[in-house]
């Protein structure tokens, strides 16, 4: 079974930078995506970034986020980042780390992801 562990979130003032890291162990082998969802109080997990690997490389951002937050990977220990800048109120939420192995779905799409983190908080004041 593979489990994620997030960390990296906090309080930090709007247009602050913050860093989740989203560690993977396990089987974490057949693994060719993963991503980072949020979720508001109230409001329903969203898409907010994903990266893929394997045969076919790719990153992937909402459009809320694009040119503020940055995905990456490193693969020697099996570790996603999630760098976030300019940060907004609108981005508190918790963050939710996610992996699969993808296969013909969207990597926006959360209903294919088949393992899941925790959360961590990311809360941003005004």
């Amino acid at each position: 079974q593979v489990q994620l562990v997030e960390s990296g979130g906090g309080l930090v003032q709007a247009g602050g930078s913050l860093r989740l890291s989203c560690a993977a162990s396990g089987p974490t082998g057949n693994l060719n995506a993963m991503g980072w969802f949020r979720q508001a109080p109230g409001k329903e997990r969203e898409f907010v970034t994903s990266i893929k690997w394997g045969r076919t490389f790719g990153t992937w951002y909402a459009d809320s986020v694009k040119g503020r937050f940055t995905i990456s990977r490193e693969n020697a220990k099996s570790t996603v980042y999630l760098q976030m800048n300019n940060l907004k109120p609108e981005d508190t939420a918790v963050y939710y780390c996610a992996a699969t192995r993808l296969l013909s779905g969207s990597v926006t799409d959360r209903r294919e992801y088949t393992y899941w983190g925790q959360g961590t908080q990311v809360t941003v004041s005004s």
